[in-house]
């Protein structure tokens, strides 16, 4: 298992939709991050302030400027990481999750070992997650 090298896939897949954040953060950037409350509309994220139409992709990811990225080699951060949803700090929650979206962390000897690269896993994933999920 391989640490994070940021190629943003997980972002770009589950940004269109496929994310929800929970009533206590959408309260919580209501009051202090009004800059991330104004993409919520109805209980749902990233939703076009103008439009009300669901975005196809966060409006808080950023692609790191470098020479160094080629196309289709890009390197992403995140604009709101300390107060991301909960849904991205969970992320990723399992071997097979990550074989199903392509995560780059995942390595062959992984495949033979699923037990070992989940606790692997959960190491890495310690300071986003609670124990045991």
């Amino acid at each position: 298992m391989k640490d994070c090298n940021q190629c943003g896939k997980c972002c770009i897949k589950y940004a269109d939709g496929g994310l929800s954040a929970t009533s206590e953060e959408i309260k919580m950037w209501e009051i202090f991050r009004p800059h991330i409350y104004k993409y919520v509309s109805d209980g749902k994220i990233w939703i076009d302030p103008d439009t009300d139409e669901q975005l196809s992709h966060c409006p808080f990811l950023e692609k790191i400027p470098g020479k160094n990225n080629t196309p289709g080699q890009e390197k992403y951060t995140c604009g709101i990481y300390r107060d991301r949803p909960e849904d991205c700090r969970l992320y990723p929650t399992s071997i097979s999750e990550m074989i199903r979206d392509e995560c780059e962390m995942i390595e062959a000897i992984d495949l033979k070992d699923p037990k070992r690269a989940k606790i692997k896993l959960d190491a890495l994933m310690s300071d986003s997650r609670p124990p045991g999920v």
